[in-house]
């Protein structure tokens, strides 16, 4: 009998080892940062709303996760023929909010621990490229957090109606690392033991932008 409640508390394991891996967000592809494309074939650009805009963020430990919203401050998104051929954006690091309203929490992820917001006050992303991979629309861009710039790319969707442009990414994951933030990462840190915060933020874009 014993054996049986073993086995069965080890396949429990299995499972649920699978379903976090199932679920978790694919990390979007990241490089060095590329060369901004030209953006001389440009027709139409198109202002961001930032009150209809905003960045979703999920970051996980064994304990459990925490999830909020990053704002963005300003941003150009430049078409031609309906294609997005440029475009960037500024977002505000001091506007990190936690969805249960956690200010201890927001005042660490402000803190020099992750995104030093006071040397640091904003971030920014910039397009450099867009094409169709496997059936998906793929946007890269450099993303630059505390002046550290990496290339990213990750699957979105767009569509312009009635002048109004909306671009969706699917949940995607960056490794915080790569931006020299490494509070409590397994990856520099030996001893942490279960009280380790995962390198990986979940992200989702949702950007408004209206034609000029």
């Amino acid at each position: 009998m014993k054996k049986h409640i073993t086995a069965f508390f080890i396949m429990v394991s299995m499972s649920l080892a699978f379903i976090g891996c199932k679920d978790k967000a694919k990390e979007a592809t990241t490089t060095e940062a590329e060369t901004i494309i030209e953006e001389d074939l440009a027709t139409e650009k198109y202002n961001v709303d930032t009150d209809a805009s905003i960045i979703e963020w999920q970051g996980y430990k064994p304990a459990g996760s925490h999830n909020g919203t990053i704002s963005i401050e300003n941003g150009i998104i430049s078409t031609s023929n309906g294609t997005i051929v440029g475009g960037s954006f500024s977002i505000s690091m001091n506007s990190i909010k936690d969805s249960e309203n956690n200010a201890k929490l927001e005042g660490h992820l402000k803190s020099g621990d992750f995104f030093e917001v006071e040397k640091y006050p904003s971030a920014a992303f910039e397009i450099t490229g867009l094409e169709e991979t496997d059936g998906k629309t793929m946007l890269s861009g450099n993303l630059t957090i505390k002046e550290i710039n990496n290339n990213i790319t990750f699957p979105v969707t767009i569509t312009n109606n009635n002048d109004t442009l909306t671009l969706s990414s699917e949940t995607f994951s960056i490794d915080r690392t790569k931006w020299d933030i490494k509070f409590k990462s397994k990856s520099f840190f030996d001893e942490l033991e279960d009280k380790f915060i995962n390198d990986d933020i979940a992200i989702k874009i949702n950007v408004k932008a209206d034609k000029l």
